[in-house]
């Protein structure tokens, strides 16, 4: 029986055939693919693309500049602490109210960054959790209050999420859409 069956013949065209493209194709493309990965290597290095899942803000896709130091006003991207509802490591997007050298205090359950107000604290979460009030006083170096004007946001104002250290940012985030 001879080995040049049509199948066979078929085969080795084919394979051959694409071995013939496919070295075509990366004489004319390698350098785009090149350049591909190494932007995608560097974005990856310097940003990252964050989605908020809750209603706390009404923005749902953030640009986040890995290392960039927030300022009051900016939204801030930093890894949950675990505990609550939420895993360790999880990424939270809130707005920065207080910074180093500001004070925060509480009257009844309102609570206050320089004598602004950032929001009331419920007494339990939606899931029926507990919530203890968070902590007030004058932020230290390296330590953020942060909020969202949403009454169910999870922030600053619960001793849960209490008051974001340095290490816990990843970096400023910048609203998408």
């Amino acid at each position: 029986m001879s080995s040049y069956t049509p199948l066979a013949v078929w085969r080795r065209f084919d394979r051959a055939t694409f071995r013939a493209r496919l070295i075509h194709h990366l004489k004319h493309w390698t350098l785009v693919y090149l350049l591909t990965a190494l932007a995608t290597i560097w974005f990856n290095a310097h940003y990252m693309v964050a989605l908020n899942v809750t209603e706390s803000l009404p923005i749902r896709l953030f640009l986040v500049h890995r290392g960039e130091a927030p300022k009051r006003g900016d939204y801030v991207a930093f890894r949950w602490p675990g505990g609550g509802p939420y895993p360790p490591g999880a990424t939270f997007i809130k707005l920065v109210a207080g910074v180093p050298g500001d004070s925060v205090t509480q009257m009844d359950r309102d609570f206050y960054v320089n004598c602004r107000p950032t929001g009331l604290a419920k007494r339990t979460s939606r899931q029926g959790l507990t919530l203890e009030p968070g902590p007030t006083g004058t932020l230290p170096n390296g330590s953020y209050y942060v909020h969202t004007p949403h009454p169910d946001s999870l922030d600053s104002r619960y001793a849960l999420t209490g008051w974001v250290s340095q290490l816990q940012i990843i970096g400023r985030a910048h609203a998408l859409f």
